[in-house]
């Protein structure tokens, strides 16, 4: 069955207009196939455009308004550039940062011819870099706006397009419905005015990240064993910089791992947090007897951390990194703002509290947690810390994987490790321990339905702990803003939220109990602990699967 007319009209039209010969070429096979009656994907091409939101632009690559290419990407910037204009910016400067995906360098020379047309400067950084160094750029240079291109840690045949205004956080609401409506607005691109391809930053705001970031570090032992993998993104060079600065050896780094390669060679999903992402670091790291594993996501802005057992090397949670973090920096006496999202552990309250400072829950994800006034530590369970939130107002992987190499070479010092810290914390608040639930869905149109079943009909025990409290997050509080979820306090501490997801097609759910830690001489409290923990973790998890999913 041949597509229908005015589709295939559409997509001529979009021909006419991509200044880019891969995907012009890439759209005109498809429309032939089309008009030949073969099965194709044009529908989908054309199902809408791709959404502009508080995460900017993600989307696969590829020809027509659903995907990510020349076309969306320069009616984004103008979009940004009409924002600005219309928010009393005019003429002022916009640093463009991208890192090592496919068509990154592409899109962020687009954004910067339209942001010179439109009469502001661009700055474009001198070459693939870490996210958390653009995000410092924008203050350090005194820019009204920064666009990074990166799709963090999506799969390869994605990219991303990230916006902050001047104060160096991410967009949120209403500026995001106000840019997308800007979009919207774009009319040819052909009657859009064209600049020049910017200005090179100077590689001397690399150095003065790299040595801002160092010097985080307090003087201390460094005797420590590190295996590092950039996971073939742009942390590298980054990190190896900032742990020579601060006084450590270089890391054993995974060499198969070590260059940018946009196509993700050797992992499946270059995510971290994904099964068998770490799998090489690991086994580097049992090899030459390591103290320590660390890694950072593609664009650097999260890091992951792995610290040998009895029987092997096992991944900390996220939770397990940013509780860890916080009980750094506040033995330092950091002060000022604890602060974590909503999926995250309910710990860092506790231990902010104990030690007299304010904490903080804000909604999923760092646009909300960058801008906590006073803010001195934020986190979020997916792998993001903020350490220095005074010079990057975002998650930076890499001043956290400097942070946590401090923190184990003290502990190593005192013959100890990173998992002894985190029993000791367990003795002193209790063992909360963390999980997650989550499920993709190919039909989209299940997602809300499913939003809507668990609202109707709510759980009233979950995994044998009875539903003492249920919050419809979508009515908003005092405290947060609305946005799409339900939160299920439990029985003897333990919460469950359900939300979808901000980036793919999934409903999540982050699970959480607290058992109680009693201390005994033989240091078998916290196991003891951690055993009982992982069999009501089961139970909620059993529960979830029929009361969210069906089963």
């Amino acid at each position: 069955m041949t597509a229908p007319q005015q589709l295939i009209d559409e997509a001529r039209a979009w021909v006419a207009e991509d200044p880019d010969d891969r995907t012009r070429a890439e759209l005109e096979a498809v429309v032939a196939a089309a008009e030949r009656g073969e099965e194709t994907d044009l529908a989908d091409r054309f199902a809408g455009t791709l959404e502009f939101g508080t995460a900017g632009l993600r989307g696969a690559l590829g020809a027509g308004p659903n995907r990510m290419n020349r076309v969306v990407v320069t009616r984004a910037a103008a979009g940004l550039a009409a924002y600005l204009l219309d928010t009393g910016h005019r003429g002022g400067s916009v640093v463009i940062g991208y890192d090592a995906r496919h068509n990154s360098d592409a899109f962020a020379r687009d954004t910067a011819e339209i942001m010179t047309g439109a009469g502001f400067k661009a700055l474009v950084m001198p070459r693939t870099l870490p996210t958390p160094l653009l995000a410092f750029a924008i203050r350090e240079l005194g820019c009204v706006a920064g666009v990074m291109v990166t799709a963090s840690h999506n799969p390869p045949e994605d990219n991303g397009y990230k916006v902050y205004l001047g104060d160096g956080s991410q967009i949120v609401p209403p500026a995001d419905s106000e840019i997308a409506d800007r979009i919207a607005a774009v009319g040819r691109l052909s009657d859009l005015p064209r600049g020049g391809a910017g200005t090179p930053v100077g590689e001397e705001i690399v150095d003065r990240y790299l040595d801002t970031v160092a010097g985080l570090a307090e003087d201390g032992p460094r005797d420590l064993s590190i295996v590092y993998t950039p996971l073939h993104g742009v942390g590298g060079t980054t990190v190896a910089q900032v742990l020579e600065t601060a006084g450590f050896d270089a890391p054993h780094v995974v060499e198969q791992q070590e260059q940018p390669d946009p196509d993700f060679p050797t992992v499946s999903f270059p995510n971290p947090e994904e099964p068998g992402a770490m799998d090489l670091a690991m086994a580097l790291a049992a090899e030459k007897k390591a103290d320590l594993v660390v890694a950072n996501d593609p664009d650097a802005d999260r890091c992951a951390v792995a610290v040998p057992e009895a029987h092997g090397w096992r991944m900390l949670r996220g939770d397990e990194v940013g509780a860890l973090l916080a009980h750094h920096l506040l033995a330092r006496g950091r002060s000022g703002v604890y602060a974590n999202s909503i999926v995250s552990s309910s710990l860092l309250g506790k231990m902010a509290t104990a030690a007299g400072q304010p904490h903080e829950e804000t909604l999923t994800g760092f646009k909300w947690i960058g801008r906590v006034k006073g803010l001195a530590f934020g986190y979020e369970e997916a792998l993001g810390y903020c350490c220095d939130p005074d010079n990057v107002r975002d998650k930076d992987g890499v001043s956290a994987l400097l942070l946590v190499c401090e923190l184990a070479a003290a502990a190593k010092a005192e013959g100890r490790g990173l998992t002894d810290i985190l029993d000791d914390i367990a003795r002193e608040h209790g063992l909360h321990a963390t999980d997650q639930l989550s499920v993709r869905f190919d039909d989209l149109a299940q997602i809300p339905a499913t939003m809507d079943r668990v609202r109707t009909t709510p759980p009233t025990t979950l995994g044998g702990l009875a539903v003492e409290k249920v919050e419809d997050l979508s009515e908003g509080s005092a405290e947060l803003p609305p946005t799409d979820g339900l939160r299920y306090t439990l029985a003897e501490g333990a919460r469950v939220i359900v939300r979808p997801s901000g980036t793919e097609p999934k409903v999540k759910c982050y699970l959480e109990v607290v058992i109680p830690v009693d201390a005994s001489p033989d240091g078998g409290d916290v196991d003891a602990a951690r055993i009982s923990a992982v069999g009501r973790l089961d139970a909620i998890t059993a529960d979830l699967r029929g009361a969210v999913f069906g089963g």
